[in-house]
């Protein structure tokens, strides 16, 4: 159980935390929700101990183990599995003493442990959540260093999800993944058997994984039980009752007052006035609703829409080295009302097509056709550091309206959030969130007849991405949509393209069978979606043809499958016979009746131990090279 009480926390005078309490009962996964600069991250640091409260106490199970993803992502020359291996403090000391001990019943001990903590699984155990997360198996044996920093910090998330400490705390670990990467995490910490805490504007995420929601707001901290959906239903019922009573107070004390003013002065009445002024006096009054402001988005109409189609690619080649295309085959038209979702892991080539359908790179080969005079408005995350720190919003609009005046520069401004102050801030002093909202701003200045936004919501909050739900929804032009927001998808897209096998194309099905065909890892399905199986096994034409087809397929894999099969069946039998080992070792009798023995027996498990592990790494690369060739087959 994690208890907090009376905590109070400031920062260069503004209060947090303001004597705030909540408690979470072990075992729970709870959300932690509140507006973009509440407190969340410290309280979050609070918890970790890494800063001092001005008062209260945070309390936590006796020698519980409380882990986060490091800020910093890991480098150096280790491979990824080992680097995940070693977030297992635990793990890693009892395998370097192992590898140092020369004592039987030492040796027998340190076995023993780890035997308990089912070590012998721990490689193949880090191996399937970096995959979970997107790292394919080749690359675990890399060092840290050839990765850039957003795949390193999957690789830090991957540890200490490995390390499954008592109490897990996360903040937005979405930012870093993309939407298949998300989808595995709420996956896997549903089923997560500790204590989780996750700091998340992904609503989705929070519907999944939270049976309780934590609101941080106004300094204090209210648990609610439910998922977030729940949390805000409570909360909109919560503020349309406080506004009934105070309606219905307020009534009142017009009543009271208008009997006070009227017979205060008249003996008659004198003593009944003056006990509806003492009731009056008593009264407390229910306060004002006052609702947080969610700043706007409002993206200008273009002035007229084309004709459709909005883009034509015809066998469409791109890439960023002559000869060594991205994508290949591309022949797809996008319509002036297009809603389009791209789907595919990180890695695919979705910021590839959006770069090459925004007019940013190149095709190598076929042919984009698009009206005369053709823009488009383009967002991408990694724009956020190349904005000119020196230069505010309101410098922005001068250099972009350079023949209006200052009022309708800042009435531009408004439109996305800016108020006078915020206007003329200078970038490198906005938050991340402002920061998005000027790159949003500046991409649709133009009124361009096609939005393409990569990733534009990972320093929105919840309320600004609903906005951002609400003016995307109210645009009059297309929209290419890539991120890892599920409720985001779902909104605004109304067509999935799958971005995969160096290609793109439609993806027939929802986002619901899409989450199906990850989880599954089935890549066969993503290729053409669910719907158009349906649509296959219900059109009569070339049924036959598609059946031989698939026995075909079915023959080219089957030695792989029989490979994986013998895997199997060789992990088996060496997993009983550590059991067996480990049954003998737990007698404590035997190293007094049989050191020997004991000595021997412990030797022998390491051996077999060491069996496992190279078993457990070929049945992953197997288990790779099948999907592989699913993928080719396909």
């Amino acid at each position: 159980m994690l208890q907090i009480e009376s905590l109070t926390y400031r920062i260069a005078g503004r209060v947090l935390l303001d004597a705030a309490s909540v408690t979470v009962p072990a075992g729970h996964r709870v959300g932690l929700v509140g507006r973009n600069g509440s407190g969340k991250t410290t309280l979050l640091r609070l918890i970790l101990g890494e800063l001092e409260p001005e008062q209260g106490t945070i309390r936590v199970p006796r020698n519980a183990r409380i882990g986060t993803v490091a800020q910093e992502a890991p480098s150096g020359p280790q491979s990824l599995i080992d680097t995940v291996l070693a977030a297992d403090r635990e793990l890693a000391a009892l395998t370097e003493r192992a590898r140092l001990a020369t004592d039987g019943q030492e040796i027998a001990e340190i076995e023993a442990r780890l035997a308990e903590i089912d070590a012998h699984a721990a490689p193949a155990r880090a191996g399937r959540i970096l995959h979970g997360l997107g790292i394919s198996a080749d690359r675990h044996g890399r060092a840290c260093d050839d990765l850039s920093g957003g795949w390193r910090m999957r690789v830090a998330l991957a540890g200490v999800l490995f390390a499954e400490p008592d109490v897990l705390l996360l903040d937005e670990p979405s930012n870093y993944l993309d939407l298949e990467g998300t989808l595995w995490l709420e996956s896997y910490l549903r089923r997560y058997p500790h204590t989780v805490i996750v700091v998340s504007h992904d609503r989705d995420l929070l519907n999944a994984v939270a049976g309780g929601i934590i609101h941080l707001d106004g300094g204090k901290l209210t648990y609610h039980q439910g998922n977030y959906d729940a949390f805000e239903r409570g909360r909109r019922e919560r503020q349309q009752l406080q506004a009934k009573l105070k309606a219905k107070q307020d009534a009142e004390r017009r009543r009271m007052q208008a009997f006070i003013d009227r017979f205060r002065y008249k003996a008659s009445k004198a003593r009944q006035a003056q006990s509806r002024i003492k009731a009056l006096e008593r009264m407390q009054p229910v306060p004002d609703l006052v609702e947080a402001h969610t700043a706007p988005f409002r993206f200008p109409a273009p002035d007229r829409l084309p004709s459709p189609p909005l883009v034509v690619l015809e066998d469409v080649a791109a890439g960023y080295e002559p000869g060594r295309p991205v994508l290949t085959r591309l022949s797809l038209r996008l319509d002036p009302d297009d809603r389009i979702g791209l789907l595919g892991p990180n890695g695919n080539g979705k910021s590839t097509f959006a770069r090459l359908v925004a007019g940013r790179l190149a095709p190598q080969s076929g042919r984009i056709v698009t009206p005369p005079g053709f823009r488009a408005g383009y967002f991408a995350q990694h724009q956020l550091e190349e904005l000119a720190p020196e230069m505010s919003p309101l410098d922005h609009m001068r250099r972009l309206m350079p023949d209006s005046d200052e009022a309708a520069r800042r009435t531009r401004l408004g439109g996305f959030g800016f108020g006078e102050e915020r206007a003329a801030t200078p970038a490198g002093q906005l938050s991340g969130g402002e920061r998005a909202r000027l790159l949003l701003l500046l991409a649709a200045f133009d009124a361009p007849p096609l939005l393409i936004l990569d990733e534009p919501t990972n320093h929105l909050d919840i309320d600004s991405r609903e906005a951002l739900i609400r003016a995307l929804n109210e645009y009059a032009g297309a929209v290419i949509l890539i991120s890892h927001d599920r409720h985001l998808m779902e909104a605004v897209a109304d067509r999935l393209w799958l971005v995969a096998d160096g290609t793109v194309r439609p993806f027939d099905g929802d986002l619901d069978e899409y989450r199906e065909v990850v989880l599954r890892g089935d890549r066969d399905d993503a290729d053409t979606g669910p719907r158009a199986r349906r649509g296959d096994r219900e059109a009569g034409g070339g049924r036959q043809e598609r059946r031989r087809e698939a026995a075909a397929q079915r023959e080219r894999l089957r030695p792989l499958q029989k490979e994986i099969q013998e895997l199997d069946r060789k992990l088996l039998s060496l997993q009983q016979k550590i059991a067996t080992i480990d049954a003998a070792l737990a007698d404590g009798e035997l190293y007094l009746r049989e050191p020997g023995r004991a000595r021997d027996l412990a030797r022998e498990r390491n051996e077999i131990a060491r069996a496992l592990q190279r078993t457990e790494d070929a049945w992953l690369a197997a288990s790779e090279r099948l999907e592989l060739a699913e993928r080719e087959t396909g």
